[in-house]
């Protein structure tokens, strides 16, 4: 393989400027990908450019995921035209009278939908945008809240992410070359690995300190005065990534019922997880003999080897059928519309999700661009080498921010990361008790590190599905959330400098963090707002153009 050295960084560089810039989230990643091309060419480069974009579509995993989202797509269309959407946001609105609420109510479904990101976004931000909006949350906000859960909580849980990250710790100690006899189980180094996980973990507690307290700073201090002061929750020039409302119409039902928009949903989340466990060979007859005859470790045993075994993105695409399939059911059961209406309905779906689509393609593709001119090997390798253990967990969490940033994908830097890093943890360690401590310590920090970067980055996949099931405009999620995550990551630099030369527990370092970051959000949100003059706390009253006060309340908002 040719070594391209420091100009394989270019592509992905040149498509994350541009992307900021000018805004143009698809001309900046083709223009991405076509760089790469050109360097690995040595030519013009249009014929791989396009080998790499249909080599994204052809990836089994990649096109599984595409016909997961423009199914979901037909199920939120279908959840709208029944009426369920508008059922659900005016029984919220009869009951959350707050921005504060009704983003705790979305920090809260980020938590419980812990066993999928993908999930996670999908189901949270397609629940609560219409409420949002009715209470001035700006898209940029709620897509904030919703990003910057799903992943963090999914890497901590039972969920697609651990049966990966456990493949990754037993191939790290491979690479160390230490032998199977001489390490502790993979779960065991996962579990405590998990204190390590700082960014995650504080991700989670930075939502819940934004939310709780209403203070913003940075470019979501300017989109929350806007939606709050003027009720336009995107910017003019904005172009969010789906606009249900605009593209499909007012729906046919005459009576909104909630159970039109809960039995979808419903159906969703239980298709997913028992397709995940049958795809993971889950015995139900096996699991409920173990549970009569008291065995209830083996019954939980079978379980947990279910879902580390699962299929994920096959059960999401068989979730979100079934949840256009319940459309069709629930249309015809409560006469709103009949089979013709309701396939024009899941080909609408599918339209609302094309902007998303060809955004995920354009990323998975220079992917393939920087797959091919080995860009996270260079940037590992160059950047992890002869440093003190004290330093080592910071050096890599910035390490890896900078993959995930700069490749768009956390899983694969976790990848590229974990077998470099892991055999330098234990051979400066020395090996043994102490090797096993620091080699923990960098699975988190590898994982911790993957989710900033990937979190912050405009190429990435899970930060084009939270714009698109928030509505918001990829560029100015991106432009909003970075802020946050800056923050969140320079406390766990500290953190883990801190730890690298105390070796005190991280279980008495994470509530510095969270004190750290209550802090700065304070002072950061006073220290801003005084800048521009605005008020840094955005659950005051709302106020008109002309200074009027806005009451928001039930379903009305009198201006």
């Amino acid at each position: 393989m040719t070594d391209f050295g420091a100009l394989s960084v270019a592509p992905p560089v040149l498509a994350i400027v541009l992307a900021v810039i000018t805004r143009k989230a698809v001309l900046s990643l083709f223009l991405g990908i076509w760089s790469g091309a050109v360097i690995v060419t040595g030519g013009l480069g249009i014929v791989q450019t396009f080998e790499w974009i249909v080599a994204a579509v052809s990836n089994e995993f990649q096109a599984t995921i595409l016909v997961f989202t423009l199914l979901l797509g037909s199920g939120v269309a279908m959840v709208w035209n029944l009426g369920g959407t508008a059922a659900v946001r005016d029984w919220a609105l009869e009951r959350l009278d707050s921005q504060r609420q009704a983003g705790l109510v979305a920090w809260g479904l980020g938590i419980v939908l812990f066993f999928d990101d993908y999930a996670n976004t999908a189901i949270a931000g397609s629940a609560m945008k219409d409420v949002s909006d009715r209470l001035r949350i700006s898209r940029e906000k709620l897509s904030y809240i919703v990003d910057s859960t799903a992943a963090p909580v999914a890497t901590l849980g039972i969920s697609s992410w651990v049966a990966f990250q456990l493949s990754l710790i037993s191939d790290g100690y491979e690479a160390a070359g230490v032998a199977e006899a001489n390490r502790p189980g993979t779960f065991e180094v996962f579990v405590s690995s998990i204190p390590f996980n700082m960014y995650a973990i504080l991700a989670i507690v930075m939502v819940l300190l934004i939310v709780g307290s209403g203070r913003d700073y940075g470019e979501m201090l300017t989109a929350e005065n806007r939606s709050w002061t003027s009720g336009k929750v995107t910017r003019d020039e904005a172009v969010p990534m789906q606009d249900v409302a605009g593209e499909l119409g007012e729906p046919p039902a005459s009576t909104p019922r909630l159970v039109n928009f809960f039995v979808p949903v419903a159906v969703l989340i239980a298709v997913t997880v028992a397709t995940a466990l049958w795809s993971g060979e889950f015995s139900p007859v096996g699991f409920g003999g173990d549970l009569l005859a008291g065995e209830f470790g083996a019954a939980g045993g079978r379980l947990w080897d279910a879902a580390l075994n699962a299929s994920y993105e096959v059960a999401l695409m068989i979730g979100s059928f079934a949840m256009v399939a319940s459309g069709f059911v629930l249309g015809k059961a409560y006469g709103i519309f009949g089979v013709g209406d309701a396939s024009e309905y899941t080909i609408d779906g599918f339209g609302i999700m094309l902007t998303a689509a060809s955004i995920l393609v354009l990323a998975w593709g220079i992917g393939e661009a920087i797959d091919a001119l080995g860009t996270g090997d260079y940037v590992a390798t160059a950047a992890v080498g002869s440093v003190s253990g004290a330093l080592l967990p910071a050096l890599v969490f910035v390490v890896a921010g900078v993959i995930a940033f700069s490749t768009g994908t956390s899983w694969g830097t976790m990848g590229i990361v974990t077998p470099i890093a892991i055999p330098i943890a234990w051979e400066i360690s020395g090996g043994g008790a102490a090797g096993h401590t620091l080699v923990a310590a960098m699975v988190g920090v590898i994982f911790s590190g993957a989710i900033f970067g990937d979190h912050s980055s405009p190429i990435s996949d899970t930060t084009v599905l939270s714009a698109t099931f928030t509505g918001a405009d990829l560029i100015d999620h991106v432009r909003t959330q970075i802020y946050y995550a800056v923050t969140v990551a320079a406390v766990v630099v500290l953190l883990l400098v801190l730890w690298g030369f105390t070796r005190v527990t991280p279980l008495a370092l994470l509530p510095l963090g969270a004190a750290l970051l209550a802090g700065l959000v304070y002072a950061l949100s006073e220290f801003d707002a005084a800048r521009r003059g605005i008020d840094p706390v955005s659950v005051s009253e709302p106020q008109t153009d002309d200074g009027e006060r806005v009451v928001v309340a039930g379903t009305e908002q009198d201006d």
